[in-house]
């Protein structure tokens, strides 16, 4: 009789899209022109799903929540680098 493959009991989907969306959006954040196409949905993404990532975890759901948090922060940096660069170009 085969064993049937473990499955893990965790849903940590969310916070390894924010941990890799996150490190998108900073790296692109420093790209010229088209960086800020990239870095503003990444972010966005990045924040979300960490807040979800980070939700799961304190529910027990996620073994992953300080990626979440690491993602999340990642992508709040990277906004708001995009929103620096604007704010000094549009002056």
């Amino acid at each position: 009789m085969r064993k049937s493959p473990s499955r893990s009991m965790f849903r940590d989907g969310a916070g390894n899209l924010a941990l890799i969306a996150g490190i998108v959006a900073v790296v692109c954040a420093f790209v010229p022109f088209i960086g800020d196409f990239v870095t503003i949905p990444a972010g966005v993404v990045a924040v979300v799903s960490g807040w979800i990532g980070l939700g799961r975890a304190v529910e027990g759901d996620a073994s992953n929540g300080r990626d979440a948090v690491i993602g999340a922060a990642l992508g709040g940096i990277g906004l708001f680098v995009v929103f620096l660069t604007f704010a000094a170009s549009s002056m």
